[in-house]
């Protein structure tokens, strides 16, 4: 499946809650958009995403890590095959490189 992972920053709408980004992503990006992780920062909750565009390498490399054999990087092919995208209680977005 080719799929266009632009995203045209300025047509975001101005999201209030978390529940509103995640959703305009899930509806966007489906079972592409998976969470990850969540912390506190600042005394409030942040949900890590991970928009994934090459599931042929993102899966193996997710999958190392319930491993104990280690596993070695050579290339920085599986760091481009997904985008980490932190979506504040608020509705705050902010997209790591």
């Amino acid at each position: 499946m080719n799929q266009d992972f632009d995203i045209d920053y300025d047509q975001m709408p101005d999201f209030k809650t978390h529940d509103e980004a995640r959703t305009w992503f899930k509806n966007l990006f489906g079972d592409r958009f998976l969470l990850r992780s969540t912390d506190m920062k600042d005394g409030k909750r942040e949900y890590m995403y991970h928009l994934v565009k090459d599931p042929e390498v993102y899966q193996p490399y997710m999958e190392s890590f319930s491993h104990v054999v280690k596993h070695e990087i050579t290339n920085m092919e599986v760091f481009k095959s997904y985008t980490t995208i932190e979506i504040a209680e608020d509705g705050h977005i902010h997209f790591l490189p």
